[in-house]
């Protein structure tokens, strides 16, 4: 086999399918290796993080509840999506090792979105819950059952896992006989449909219904529970329990700021390709970051969950010694 043909593959003389992507990146940005250690760094403290969270949920029996199910799912989709994303990237730019074999890519591509996709909708779920909570306080424990979370999650995950198989595998109905050269920081659905040379309006289509169903819809249905929770909120004459309550939903509206806002924004406005793609580097990478800290360590529950664990360590280490 020649050098061409190692380059390519061709199909029935129609379509071409490269060897390798070429992830252009991070481009004529200075000092950008700061940004990779800091990225390491990131990737360091979310892997602690989400991993100790997890370790508290499933060792401590007062967690297995509706509530903490969602928050171990959203631990375990950030581990897994930060893993997805971070060590990958910083082994392409960090070490240039910017081509990537086509299978490789998809998978790649693959993974970001799919756990992208959970991620957001289990905010959504989260949002139920506090909904709930809120608005039908003395049937909570009736309607959030560990039953109905199990079921909302696992659709969750099929939805994604779905929808995520059939917007990557509709790129391999695409041809690339220009150029390899995509113009992300990993391989993303966007900058590689746009590089094929036959018509990608399939592919156009499910971008948008993958953006829609991935972001848009999530964050509809959260404004939505929301503005619920506010007339719930309005009916009670307290305001000291109308502050109360609102306090439990401040962890969660942090996260969903932090996630979905530097997405509109940088989806709404103009914004120079560089910092387009440090802003949804960013995205992708902070809320796994910030997820344990600002919804779950900081709760009295997980508190207290973890002092027991300090204690029954403390006893063991004590019993052991003896």
């Amino acid at each position: 086999m020649d050098s061409d043909e190692e380059a390519t593959t061709k199909f029935n003389n129609t379509f071409v399918r490269p060897a390798k992507f070429y992830l252009s990146g991070f481009s004529n940005i200075p000092h950008v290796k700061y940004f990779y250690v800091f990225l390491c760094f990131v990737y360091i403290m979310t892997v602690l993080g989400n991993g100790f969270l997890l370790s508290v949920i499933w060792l401590v029996k007062t967690l297995h509840t509706p509530k903490y199910m969602i928050v171990f799912n959203m631990a375990l989709t950030d581990l897994c999506g930060s893993t997805a994303l971070i060590p990958k990237l910083l082994d392409t730019f960090l070490f240039d090792r910017r081509y990537i074999v086509y299978e490789a890519c998809l998978s790649y591509m693959f993974f970001v979105l799919f756990f992208g996709g959970v991620q957001s909708w289990t905010l959504v779920t989260m949002a139920y819950d506090r909904l709930i909570a809120i608005c039908f306080p003395l049937r909570y424990h009736s309607i959030v059952t560990k039953t109905a979370i199990t079921s909302m999650l696992l659709f969750i995950w099929l939805l994604m896992l779905s929808l995520t198989t059939l917007v990557v595998g509709l790129i391999n109905r695409l041809s690339f006989c220009d150029s390899v050269v995509v113009k992300s920081f990993f391989c993303d659905h966007g900058p590689i449909y746009r590089l094929a040379c036959n018509d990608p309006s399939l592919n156009i289509i499910m971008a948008n219904v993958g953006v829609s169903i991935g972001v848009f819809i999530p964050l509809i249905f959260i404004a939505c529970t929301y503005v619920c929770i506010s007339i719930a909120l309005s009916k009670i004459a307290s305001g000291e329990e109308r502050l109360k309550a609102l306090k439990t939903c401040t962890s969660h509206l942090i996260l969903v700021a932090i996630l979905f806002l530097p997405f509109v924004v940088a989806w709404a406005s103009y914004i120079d390709p560089n910092a387009r793609m440090i802003n949804y580097t960013l995205t992708h990478t902070i809320p796994p970051l910030l997820n344990p800290i600002v919804y779950a360590l900081k709760t009295e529950e997980v508190k207290n969950a973890i002092k027991k664990l300090c204690k029954r360590n403390n006893v063991s280490n004590t019993v052991t010694k003896c």
